[in-house]
Formats: C-alpha cells, structure tokens, sequence
C-alpha cells in the first residue's frame, strides 16, 4: 500500500512539473530596479517604528532564511511561521507556506502590512519615501509615475528575482560533469531517488512547487498551524503547506513551517517517517545530507552590487 500511494504522488508530481533542472546560469531582472529594490530590502523605514527591515528575518549575505524558529517583528512581537528562504523565490509556484500570495510582488506587501512584522501600510511607506530625498530622486529616475506603492513593490521583487544561486556541485553535476559529485554524495542522490523523496521535491528548485500534507502516511500530533485550510477552509487541506525548496538547505535552518527542527539529520529522520513511513540508518542520513550540501549554489552577484 505505502509503495502504490509513493507511486501515485511520483506520477502525479513528475507529469505536473518534470524532474529536476539546473538554476539557469543567468536571470533577466531590470538592475537598476533590482538595486533600488536591494536598498528597500535592507532599510528599516519600511517598518512603522523603524526598526524592522526585510533583511531581518531574510538574512543576506547568508541562507536568506532566518535563524529563530519565529521571527520578531515590530515591538519584538513573534511570527507564527518560520521565515522561508527568498533565495530562489522567483521559481516557486506561490509565496508563502500556506500560498496566500501568488507572486514575488505580493508577497512583498505581506509583511509590510502585517501588524505582526512591519505594522505599517503602505500609504504610509509611500508618504515615508517621498519625503526622502534619495529614495524620491531614485524613483522618478527609474518609474515615470515616482514614488508609489505598486512601484515599491515592483522595486522589491525585481530585487527578490535577482537572488538566484546558480552553479552548485548537483547543477555542474546536471549540466553533464559527473566529477562534480563524490561517491557519498552521489550515493545520497540515489537514496533521495529510491526513497522517493524526489516526488515532492523536484523541478529546478527542488521543490516549491507543489503542495503536501505534513505527515501523509504516519500524522504529526503536534500541529500548530492548519496551514492551506486557513485559506480555503477545507478538510483537506488541513496541515497542507507549500513543500519547500531544498535548495541551499544546509544555510536554512531551523526546518519546517514552524521552525521546530534545528538539524538537517533530524529533518530528514522525521520527514522519511512521517511522509513516507520509513526509520531510516544513520548511515543513510549521513549520505542524504552529503547530496544536500551540493544544494548550495553560489551567492547571488547582486549582493556585492551597489
């Protein structure tokens, strides 16, 4: 049984989104939007009290992700989901764990107005960057319409599609040099392989492309998050979450929605058992892990841009 439902969501998955492909070497974003959009993403003014940017919960240079369980917000306020990674966002199919934004430019606005992260509007960021002088200049430079909110989110995301990470050991290895990979790293591909981990995480961002139930063959009692339902408000989809990228997972932890796992050893025990009802050896983590190095690409160039 557990072999014939492993068969069904490889089907279902591989005919939907193909099977894994390199981070293209290059990407097509506006610079000079990316860069205002960099220097948005690193700038407090964002926030209602001027203390919170994106960076700090995205942390570049770095994994792009956060390293608390839950990130604070304005008045040291806290998340209720872990802060997913932004690097390699532009290849995911929705934004957001439960998808509740369909592009990288919604998305931008989300935490901007989230009482709980920015606490801001954006009427109030729009009359904030007009008043200043860099931003307004910067703006009416690169936009005909200056300073507005559809802008600033355009500015944003152009930055957020800039943050690719090309070029890592399993692209090379992809792109046809099979000396890229060592022998525990490839034996830790087929593992991924046999053990139909790639079900679910396929495509060229190895995953983030697909919903899943967390906990499909053995549940998960310890939920603090219905995940999908809150958005569609059906059974269904409780405890459905968009399945992560595994790129650069060794960068990113703690793992899962909810920040609850703090080791890439203990994510992949817990996931082959709750997903796919396997105890796996520690010698078989051991090789997972060694492929999942090979999941970190280079640093996005934009980050040593001005």
């Amino acid at each position: 049984m557990l072999k014939f439902m492993l068969f069904l969501l490889c089907i279902q998955t591989l005919t939907a989104t193909g099977v894994i492909t390199p981070i293209p070497l290059t990407n097509h974003t506006n610079l000079n939007k990316a860069l205002l959009g960099k220097k948005l993403f690193f700038d407090t003014k964002l926030s209602k009290d001027n203390t919170i940017a994106c960076v700090s919960c995205h942390q570049l240079p770095g994994g792009g992700a956060d390293t608390l369980s839950y990130s604070l917000g304005v008045n040291n306020k806290k998340g209720g989901m872990n802060s997913p990674t932004v690097l390699n966002s532009v290849y995911n199919f929705v934004q957001f764990w439960d998808g509740h934004a369909s592009s990288l430019q919604e998305q931008a606005k989300g935490p901007i107005e989230n009482p709980v992260e920015m606490a801001n509007s954006m009427q109030n960021v729009v009359k904030t960057l007009k008043n200043d002088t860099f931003y307004n200049n910067k703006f009416n430079k690169i936009y005909p319409e200056g300073v507005t909110a559809e802008n600033i989110l355009n500015a944003l995301a152009e930055f957020e599609k800039s943050l690719t990470t090309p070029n890592s050991k399993f692209d090379r290895y992809l792109r046809g040099d099979k000396t890229a990979m060592s022998t525990q790293e490839l034996k830790g591909w087929k593992k991924f392989n046999d053990l139909g981990c790639i079900s679910c995480h396929n495509g060229v961002n190895i995953g983030a492309n697909m919903y899943q139930k967390a906990g499909v063959i053995i549940p998960i009692e310890d939920h603090d998050s219905l995940g999908r339902y809150n958005i569609t408000k059906r059974n269904l989809d409780k405890f459905v979450f968009k399945v992560p990228s595994l790129r650069n997972v060794a960068l990113t932890a703690p793992y899962f929605h909810n920040g609850s796992v703090e080791t890439l050893h203990k994510a992949i025990f817990q996931m082959a058992y709750h997903q796919i009802g396997v105890v796996l050896e520690d010698e078989d983590i051991q090789e997972i892990i060694a492929f999942l190095k090979t999941l970190t690409g280079e640093s996005p160039k934009i980050l040593n841009r001005d």
